[in-house]
């Protein structure tokens, strides 16, 4: 099994767009140590030819651009993709508006929770993706299921669980509380498995905490890709480009006694790769003391084009 990281950043890039942060100044300027980052997305394959996307990231074109694998074939039709399916862990904007750009009715499925689905069947710009080519499948949490297209098996299966996290923004319910109208589902993490090999890896790109269940689930893996948006909670409040700390948002952060560092020290999780960073996070600098640290703890810091083969 063949796993791309198409994207690594988290919401909005790196650098994103409107950000005068010291970290989007300095890549912006080109100093060393730093690298450009497209928003979060994961590529797999289990044969090669045939690809699955976990998300699909506002900057996908430019994510297959500069990925030969997802091109379409040489030897191929006119029009043709490697590209056939797509699942997704969350409604966020950074996850689903990818979509958009694959509307040239090219077949693939689509696969995604019955809240998300809800929500891209409310918003009519996503009927641009014709249900003659690309077909939507709701996916129950804790029961696997093979991503196929057009009848074809990719030769992988795929169980969704519910992690900790927050409903998206744009569906925040302000009178439902401190949850803002979150329900189990509207954050999932993703077990991926090779169906020939029996070999595994777990996707988590936004997680609020680590819980009991999911700590379970997750102790002894091969290989994690987790959530790792920022370093600190309020770092972004710190450093004048948000009001909102991690918690608010439905990121647990990586350093503090409740981080993520701390809480999964214990886990004997064999290999663990930040991904989802956002423009903030000072592990972004090569040459830190936070990616000194993560590092020491055993943690990787994903980037885009990064592959890993299972």
């Amino acid at each position: 099994m063949r796993i791309k990281v198409l994207g690594s950043a988290a919401g909005g890039g790196f650098p994103q767009w409107n950000c005068n942060g010291s970290n989007s100044r300095d890549v912006r300027r080109g100093l060393p140590g730093l690298q450009l980052r497209t928003q979060s997305s994961l590529a797999v394959s289990a044969n090669g030819r045939d690809w699955l996307l976990l998300n699909a990231s506002p900057d996908i074109r430019q994510q297959i651009a500069n990925t030969p694998q997802l091109h379409p074939r040489i030897d191929g039709p006119a029009r043709n993709s490697p590209i056939k399916a797509v699942v997704l862990t969350n409604g966020d904007i950074d996850h689903i508006a990818g979509l958009l750009s694959l509307r040239e009715s090219e077949q693939f499925s689509l696969y995604a929770a019955q809240r998300v689905l809800s929500a891209l069947e409310g918003n009519s710009v996503f009927n641009v993706l014709n249900p003659q080519f690309v077909t939507r499948h709701q996916f129950q949490l804790g029961a696997p299921f093979e991503p196929h297209c057009n009848g074809s098996a990719l030769g992988l299966s795929i169980e969704a669980f519910a992690v900790p996290g927050k409903v998206a923004l744009y569906l925040e319910d302000d009178s439902a509380g401190d949850n803002f109208g979150t329900e189990e589902g509207d954050t999932v993490g993703l077990k991926v498995i090779d169906s020939d090999s029996g070999r595994h890896f777990f996707y988590i790109p936004g997680c609020a905490g680590l819980d009991e269940t999911l700590a379970g689930r997750l102790r002894g893996a091969g290989l994690l890709f987790f959530d790792g948006t920022l370093f600190t909670d309020d770092e972004m409040v710190v450093q004048g480009l948000s009001a909102k700390t991690g918690q608010r948002m439905g990121h647990m952060s990586m350093s503090g006694p409740d981080g993520t560092l701390a809480a999964f020290d214990e886990l004997n999780i064999a290999r663990k790769i930040f991904i989802h960073i956002n423009n903030s996070n000072p592990v972004l600098r090569e040459n830190s003391a936070a990616r000194a640290e993560v590092t020491a703890a055993g943690w990787e810091v994903a980037f885009d084009g990064m592959e890993v083969t299972l």
